[in-house]
């Protein structure tokens, strides 16, 4: 997993180079929102995005950075890892 700032993402790569999925980010001071995970359909169904989600999470934390997780999937994957829950923050709100 390669950090793209100017992208403003984060990108899997396969052993050619080929990026396998993507996650976006808005990074403001400390605070860094995850707004979207993206696998390319040739790579479904091998791990790709939780291996992106495990990496984005613990980069995170080595940065000392505070997670907002907009992105459908790596909210529904932290819910599956509260090992990262000291790192996030949650809204009681939802959004119509």
């Amino acid at each position: 997993m390669t950090d793209v700032p100017a992208r403003e993402r984060f990108e899997a790569r396969d052993e050619t180079g080929a990026v396998a999925g993507v996650v976006t980010y808005q990074l403001t001071g400390a605070i860094i929102a995850y707004t979207h995970t993206e696998v390319d359909p040739a790579y479904e169904g091998r791990g790709v995005g939780s291996t992106l989600a495990r990496a984005v999470m613990d980069d995170a934390r080595a940065r000392r950075r505070t997670v907002v997780p907009i992105c459908p999937f790596l909210a529904d994957w932290l819910v599956k890892h509260p090992e990262y829950e000291d790192i996030v923050v949650r809204s009681t709100r939802k959004v119509k």
